[in-house]
């Protein structure tokens, strides 16, 4: 199985109805809007493909600080709920990992919501460790 990154806005909407599953307060069009502001910093979308419909997506950027040195931060990782137990998050989880080395980062990193229990054991499963709470404020703007 190949796995893409969407360059054009074809692709990066035919992968709105898988992230929709995970980001159900974004329209097709605020969505595409998001991508396009944050790409230029690094975030790109890897896809799955299959009977020619996109069934995985993983939203990625890298980034450096000083906490980790070079690593990839995972900001959204959502295989459609239809095709969920075929293998395609564990293969996104894998080809991210083989990104991040090739382009000399050596972490990877993801946060998950709280109420994600599916999510988390599938996470240590695949050898993704729990290491820390994330703290958040909304601002009000």
């Amino acid at each position: 199985m190949t796995i893409k990154i969407a360059e054009t806005e074809h692709e990066i909407r035919s992968c709105y109805t898988v992230m929709r599953e995970l980001r159900t307060h974004l329209n097709e069009q605020e969505f595409v809007e998001r991508v396009a502001v944050m790409s230029p910093a690094g975030y790109r979308l890897s896809y799955i493909e299959a009977q020619g419909q996109v069934v995985a997506v993983a939203g990625f950027r890298p980034g450096h600080n000083l906490a980790w040195g070079r690593f990839i931060y995972v900001d959204d990782l959502v295989t459609l709920a239809s095709s969920r137990s075929k293998g395609y998050g564990r293969q996104l989880i894998e080809w991210l990992r083989l990104y991040a080395k090739e382009h000399g980062c050596g972490q990877l990193h993801l946060d998950s919501g709280l109420q994600r229990a599916d999510a988390h054991r599938f996470y240590e499963r695949e050898g993704v460790n729990k290491t820390s709470y994330h703290f958040a404020e909304v601002l009000g703007l």
